[in-house]
């Protein structure tokens, strides 16, 4: 097993660019390393989420945390991001802000570099009505969040992130506005290798961090790998893990 560890905790950005953000933590923190991640579409910080047939425990229902406290004491960096995946699913921000809080009591103790990001508040305060309610029923069908209580809830949870990370001696980026598209909370392609770069540079912020570069074959690969637990469709889905070691020894490990 590496001697060098990364946890990330996230969602969809995380999923959408998995060899981009393994590449880019490699870069930051060493190689080769043992990455530790909880991630996937809709995941939620602290409940159980479904998305197209397929649900996720909460990420701090996952079986992430009985696998870091097996593993023997590592350097350990850690990213906390997609914080406002719960926003759309009705929670408030001050119980979305202690699901966080949990994670960081948990990480501190084991963590050298915590990183947490802020909502792409500028992004999504361009939003109208229409843009709003179309990637609300593309990205979250059965949502019937508003776009005034989207935003309203999106501040307050930001202050409160801000503020956790200041306790927790986290480190906290915000987000490019021009990260962002039509989409306005997924970093678009173009500008994953850099918009990582500054994420997970944060771990190593003395060091000229290299970009990552597109493989769609290495993310292709990548995305075939299945979490610890999952349903699909109902149906209980298992997978030993790590799931995959790397050409360099780093081995993946998905809850």
């Amino acid at each position: 097993m590496p001697n060098r560890r990364v946890v990330l905790l996230g969602a969809s950005n995380i999923a959408r660019s998995l060899s981009i953000v393994f590449d880019s933590a490699r870069n930051a923190w060493g190689s080769p390393l043992d990455i530790i991640a909880a991630t996937g579409h809709g995941r939620s910080y602290g409940q159980a989420s479904r998305i197209f047939g397929r649900t996720l425990p909460g990420i701090l229902q996952s079986g992430l945390w009985d696998a870091l406290a097996s593993r023997p004491p590592a350097p350990t960096a850690v990213l906390l991001t997609d914080i406002g995946n719960d926003v759309v699913y009705g929670v408030s921000a001050s119980q979305i802000a202690r699901w966080v809080e949990r994670c960081l009591i948990q990480l501190q103790p084991v963590a050298q570099q915590i990183t947490v990001t802020q909502l792409p508040l500028a992004s999504l305060e361009t939003l109208g009505s229409l843009r709003f309610l179309t990637m609300r029923t593309i990205l979250f069908p059965k949502s019937r969040l508003t776009l005034d209580y989207a935003l309203t809830t999106a501040r307050d949870l930001n202050a409160h992130v801000t503020e956790l990370a200041g306790q927790y001696g986290a480190t906290i980026v915000e987000p490019g506005r021009h990260w962002y598209g039509i989409d306005p909370i997924h970093i678009k392609r173009v500008h994953q290798p850099d918009a990582w770069r500054q994420i997970l540079g944060a771990w190593n912020p003395d060091q000229d961090i290299e970009s990552a570069r597109h493989s769609l074959i290495r993310w292709a690969s990548l995305r075939r790998l299945r979490p610890q637990s999952r349903k699909m469709f109902g149906v209980e889905q298992h997978q030993a893990q790590p799931a995959r070691r790397l050409s360099d020894g780093s081995f993946i490990s998905l809850y």
